[in-house]
């Protein structure tokens, strides 16, 4: 995310990631004696909660793909999640109306490219390729932004972040089957891998310092209601929906040879895979540990996987499958990865792998300069943007 999805949730300073277009919470040291057995329990309930958000960020693809094939144009369904979602959110937004005027730069970044761009780009993949295999293309992300921290950045990189660009690529080049001359649509590929350079083009904002602290922390929530806002506003301006057919939705769409109310599919895309993926993504954060959450995150493309296997009949070779599993321990090794410093230079990771530095000079740097971290289908830890 698969949002492919990202949502945010607060600043890191250590290594480790947060939701996509997000920032994971620190964790608190645990106090000894009888408190532990509540911060146990609360893990242990943070763990479900992540898993229920991997669950629903997962399904936001084999919801979405038979309302394409019943007719319905990838743009048009990527404007109906999304816009369908902001007006869910719509209180929420209005809990945090003075955001849009403390943050324009963040809003505007996480609506355009975070929620937009990466779910526009994804929907459209899959219409054309494999669900699981698009959202495994996306988690090429956090390769990505490490590559842009040592090429366009000019940063050094560790050994064990440069393993993990390594393990993703030679993992999706399995994806792909090369050997048998890209067998899969390459449009569909083009098009996966766009949504992962948009979740790319957020973190980059991000680390520029689009996030704040104290008072002008932005909340996660407000963040995630506001970005939907906007980007249902700009793909109502490109998917021009009223030449949707929205007759397709008062019929019934072919999931493997079972008819499925087409407006059942929606509700699902709209309050579970969007509004309760994202809800319980910022819960699920606050609540873990990013290495944990990061963890869970990755489950995201299994579930997608398995879903489409069985509600779709999508069935990935062996070699996809275990090139699938390569790019999941390559972009979690690239995403947990802690850059390489420079002298005089303390280095904190921002999810994604791209650091967020502080010196001697700049004690506040490693708040000022906090990256977002991949998320999917998705937003969340991972690749929420999905």
């Amino acid at each position: 995310m698969h949002a492919s999805s990202g949502s945010p949730a607060g600043h890191t300073t250590g290594t480790g990631q947060g939701t996509p277009g997000s920032w994971a919470t620190q964790q608190p040291p645990t106090a000894l004696g009888p408190e532990r057995g509540g911060a146990a329990k609360g893990r242990g309930t943070g763990l479900g909660i992540a898993l229920l958000s991997a669950l629903a960020f997962g399904g936001s693809g084999v919801a979405a793909k038979p309302l394409i094939a019943a007719g319905l144009e990838p743009l048009h369904v990527t404007w109906l999640r999304v816009a369908g979602a902001a007006l869910v959110m719509l209180p929420v937004a209005w809990r945090h109306r003075d955001l849009p005027r403390r943050r324009p730069a963040l809003l505007l970044g996480f609506g355009l490219l975070a929620v937009a761009g990466v779910q526009a780009c994804y929907f459209a993949a899959l219409s054309r390729i494999p669900v699981g295999v698009a959202l495994l293309i996306e988690y090429l992300a956090p390769a990505l932004v490490l590559g842009w921290v040592r090429l366009v950045q000019k940063r050094p990189v560790t050994r064990g972040a440069a393993v993990g660009v390594v393990l993703a690529v030679g993992g999706l080049a399995c994806v792909v089957e090369v050997w048998s001359g890209l067998s899969l649509d390459p449009i569909g590929l083009a098009l996966a891998l766009g949504a992962a350079c948009c979740q790319v083009g957020y973190f980059v904002l991000s680390d520029h310092g689009s996030d704040g602290e104290g008072d002008d922390a932005a909340d996660p929530l407000g963040v995630i209601a506001y970005g939907l806002l906007t980007g249902a506003v700009l793909l109502t301006a490109i998917a021009r929906p009223w030449d949707m057919h929205w007759s397709v939705l008062r019929g019934s769409a072919d999931m493997n040879g079972i008819h499925v109310p087409a407006v059942l599919l929606l509700a699902w895309i709209v309050l579970v895979a969007t509004v309760a993926a994202y809800l319980t993504g910022v819960v699920s954060i606050r609540r873990l540990s990013p290495q944990v959450a990061g963890v869970v995150a990755c489950l995201e493309a299994v579930i997608a996987t398995v879903l489409a296997w069985v509600l779709l009949g999508e069935h990935l070779s062996a070699p996809q499958i275990a090139g699938g599993v390569v790019v999941l321990v390559g972009a979690f090794i690239a995403q947990s990865a802690k850059p390489a410093a420079k002298p005089g230079e303390t280095v904190t990771v921002a999810a994604g792998g791209a650091p967020a530095a502080a010196t001697e000079a700049d004690p506040a740097g490693a708040t000022q300069n906090g990256a977002a971290a991949p998320s999917g289908d998705d937003l969340s830890a991972g690749s929420r943007a999905t």
